[in-house]
């Protein structure tokens, strides 16, 4: 009897571009006078839903406070839309997908 592996199955997995504005919360991180903030998150899911509900509770375990997500699609959707994506955002994106993971690309805090 052969030891035969299975092939393995594709993911369907796929990283969406997510914009997700924060308020405040104690602890939360962000500079003294901020009032908020906004963060760019590559996520992966098996689709936008998924991937905005585990963003929004990998950053509420984060002590943040989420307020609203946007969400701008995957990879494909964004160069169908004329994008320009950059090697490091395409970077942070493959490891979001290897990793099945969170990733905050940039965090802009906002002040009055």
């Amino acid at each position: 009897m052969t030891d035969q592996k299975k092939p393995k199955k594709p993911s369907r997995q796929q990283v969406y571009t997510l914009l997700v504005e924060i308020g405040r919360k104690e602890g939360d991180g962000l500079p003294d006078k901020a009032t908020g903030a906004a963060l760019m998150c590559f996520a992966s899911g098996i689709d936008e839903a998924e991937a905005v509900r585990e963003t929004v509770a990998i950053l509420k375990q984060a002590d943040t406070n989420p307020l609203d997500v946007s969400g701008y699609g995957t990879l494909a959707e964004r160069e169908a839309e004329g994008h320009e994506i950059d090697d490091e955002e395409r970077a942070l994106m493959a490891r979001a997908l290897d990793e099945n993971s969170v990733i905050i690309a940039q965090m802009t805090p906002f002040f009055d």
